[in-house]
């Protein structure tokens, strides 16, 4: 984990985002004493591709949801 300075972080900018990108974690202190780390994000786990497999399991409704969401207003649920 690297450590800079606040003026060094407003002037390098793009390069610290390229060297978080790259899995690398920032803290950016600010006199001295640490306010803020920069940490990449996590990519999601799963593939779109299980998405669609999850997707096509789904039972297919024979109403639509506006239909749905009527009846159950009018039920009362």
């Amino acid at each position: 984990m690297s450590t800079v300075t606040l003026a060094e972080a407003k002037a390098h900018l793009s390069h610290l985002l390229d060297q978080v990108e790259a899995g690398e974690e920032m803290v950016i202190t600010r006199r001295g004493q640490p306010v803020a780390r920069i940490s990449p994000v996590e990519k999601p786990k799963h593939a779109i591709k299980s998405l669609v497999e999850f997707r096509s399991r789904m039972p297919r409704w024979r109403k639509s949801s506006a239909e749905l969401l009527r009846e159950m207003r009018d039920e009362g649920l």
